[in-house]
């Protein structure tokens, strides 16, 4: 049997691998998926190959995340309960693919993960799968109940890891876990299941790590204009941007320029986002979430990036949208996220309602200004060759007059639309 495992390096994933070689007598395939989350990838190779794998992959997905999975999600403006950018959510579709792009390529049997049976992230990993590779088995050890028996906590893996020759690097546990990908890092379980636990003391700013505090952050606000392309940003335009894009590394991700502004690829965009984002304290949000398996859950994320971009896509679309084709797009939005959060990416359903919003993108060109300033994104100014305002229809000087609209019409507009009312209140007695 050849089994593909989704591997970190870390305890818990360098147990798993022992053991599912030894339950299984397989052969064991780690896959380690790069998605942004900047941990020291050096030396995984080695310690997956000394620990027992036949062989072991690094996916390089933070492009292809970027481009085919945060662009095409903000463009339909998903927000999971109002609240939630779905950082963690989007990232295991991404994930998903490239370990059954692995798992077929290697001629796999099998695809293993870790993630717990409580949480959302088997439900994700797990749909994927079945609607890319439906005759691949899946392995959920913490689903087994040999597993939990097994390992019931951390001093058993330790154990285990001891006995078997697994090299662990032995560090001070946080009191809350995290998980972090170039769109956001997300804090959950420790200390934080208490929901009345305050995350903004003094104390525990150390424990953000994507943005300073509000507090903090910069007395002097930073303008920010970005270029749409088809609901895309494709430039960015502010102060000290050169050396901004420098510092993150993204000078590979330039495209040129254009009017005065900076083309960048989709991962370019989202790295020059997080660092100005971080930089002014915008995108922290602490919420208690629906999960999909029943039960609520609290999560504290960090979204810079994804806050500014959408508070742009949103301030484009005002005066680039016709108002139906958003009110028909926005009334699907709510399932769009959930289909997100509840791992149904690779759906029709997911498809079709992508497939209408790429639609009405087509026209949401043009340049948004924005402020950002201790926490906030304030609007600052939009124009667009496909502008849908009229200064002359929406005027109030007198001096100006549009063929178009005629004052004296509102008041069989307003006929017309008041019968119904008059008509239930004569009937009803009012």
């Amino acid at each position: 049997m050849k089994i593909v495992l989704a591997y970190s390096g870390g305890l818990d994933t360098s147990v798993l691998l022992v053991w599912l070689k030894e339950k299984y007598n397989a052969e064991i395939i780690a896959y380690c998926a790069d998605v942004g989350q900047a941990e020291e990838l050096d030396g995984v190779i080695e310690k997956a190959l000394a620990t027992g794998a036949s062989k072991c992959i690094i996916g390089d997905l933070k492009a292809d995340f970027a481009a085919n999975y945060i662009f095409p999600m903000f463009q339909a403006n998903a927000v999971y309960e109002g609240r939630y950018l779905l950082g963690t959510s989007i990232a295991r579709p991404c994930i998903s693919k490239a370990m059954v792009d692995v798992a077929l390529a290697e001629g796999a049997d099998a695809i293993a993960h870790g993630a717990t049976g409580k949480g959302n992230d088997q439900v994700r990993f797990e749909l994927s799968i079945n609607a890319l590779a439906p005759k691949l088995q899946v392995i959920a050890p913490w689903r087994m109940k040999e597993w939990r028996d097994q390992f019931p906590g951390r001093a058993e893996m330790i154990k285990y890891a001891e006995e078997h020759g697994i090299p662990i690097r032995q560090s001070m546990k946080k009191p809350y876990s995290m998980d972090r990908n170039l769109l956001h890092i997300s804090y959950e379980a420790g200390i934080l299941e208490d929901t009345w636990y305050d995350a903004t003391k003094e104390e525990d700013r150390g424990m953000y790590v994507l943005s300073t505090a509000p507090e903090d952050a910069p007395d002097a606000p930073q303008y920010l204009q970005c270029l749409f392309e088809k609901g895309n940003i494709i430039g960015l335009q502010t102060e000290g941007l050169a050396d901004i894009i420098a510092e993150v590394g993204a000078t590979a991700n330039v495209q040129g320029e254009k009017d005065g502004y900076t083309l960048l690829d989709p991962l370019g965009i989202m790295l020059v986002l997080n660092f100005l984002g971080g930089k002014h304290g915008i995108g922290r949000v602490d919420i208690i979430e629906n999960r999909f398996v029943g039960m609520k859950s609290r999560g504290i994320y960090e979204t810079p990036g994804g806050t500014i971009l959408l508070a742009a896509h949103r301030d484009i679309e005002t005066i680039t949208m016709d108002r139906e084709a958003q009110k028909v797009r926005d009334s699907l939005i709510p399932d769009y996220a959930s289909m997100v959060y509840n791992g149904f990416w690779f759906a029709p359903e997911r498809e079709a309602i992508q497939a209408l919003v790429t639609k009405t993108q087509e026209t949401v060109n043009g340049e948004v200004r924005l402020k950002l300033y201790k926490g906030n994104v304030m609007y600052a100014g939009r124009r667009s060759p496909n502008s849908l305002y009229s200064y002359a229809m929406a005027t109030m000087e007198a001096d100006y007059t549009d063929e178009d609209y005629n004052q004296d019409d509102a008041s069989g507009f307003i006929h017309l639309n008041g019968l119904r009312l008059k008509q239930f209140a004569r009937v009803n007695n009012k």
